[in-house]
């Protein structure tokens, strides 16, 4: 039942939409706008009344009967029911549905930025949290290497500094760096 409206419903209206693009065919273009516009229509109150109209004896082969009915050219349903009902309708209601249409446009994209706010925040924070918690395990792991462990260690209770302890506690110190043209020179005087 479902393959016969996906075929019937679905591809069989594409395909001859696509001829009346390809044609440039004004008349076939308004026929297929008119289709499209029903199918939507009925494919939205489908959704409500397969709930509870789906026990109804031959529900989905009046469904497949309505579907065959709104293409037919002998009928003209689709053109026969946006000409009597949803022309007239959308034109009455037109100006409440744009502003309607505006109004939940602007609140989506409020609602957007809002969420999309929201979310870099959520992904800031949990960034650097992550980070601190690294930032304690680093902190954790040098504190085991500290000199005592290291004296500990090696069973010098004394003054041996290991050498990268002696690293590290030069990196906090500021020593000037010998500039360029005084090392060089110094090179130079070797010569």
């Amino acid at each position: 039942v479902c393959f016969s409206r996906l075929i019937f419903g679905t591809l069989y209206p594409a395909y001859y939409s696509y001829k009346a693009v390809k044609s440039k065919d004004i008349k076939e273009y308004v026929k297929w706008m008119m289709y499209w516009i029903i199918f939507a229509l009925f494919t939205t109150a489908e959704t409500f009344t397969d709930i509870f109209l789906c026990w109804f004896p031959f529900y989905y082969e009046l469904k497949i009967a309505f579907v065959a009915w709104l293409l037919s050219p002998y009928t003209k349903g689709s053109s026969l029911l946006y000409r009597k009902f949803v022309h007239p309708t959308l034109s009455s209601k037109e100006k409440e549905i744009d502003d309607c249409l505006i109004q939940a446009k602007d609140r989506s994209y409020d609602a957007l930025v809002h969420f999309g706010k929201r979310g870099l925040n959520v992904a800031a924070t949990a960034a650097v949290m992550a980070a601190s918690k690294g930032q304690g395990a680093l902190s954790e792991r040098l504190r085991s290497f500290s000199m005592q462990d290291l004296s500990t260690i090696r069973g010098d209770s004394s003054s041996t500094v290991p050498p990268a302890v002696t690293v590290r506690t030069s990196s906090k110190q500021s020593h000037p760096k010998p500039s360029r043209s005084a090392s060089e020179g110094t090179g130079s005087s070797g010569k």
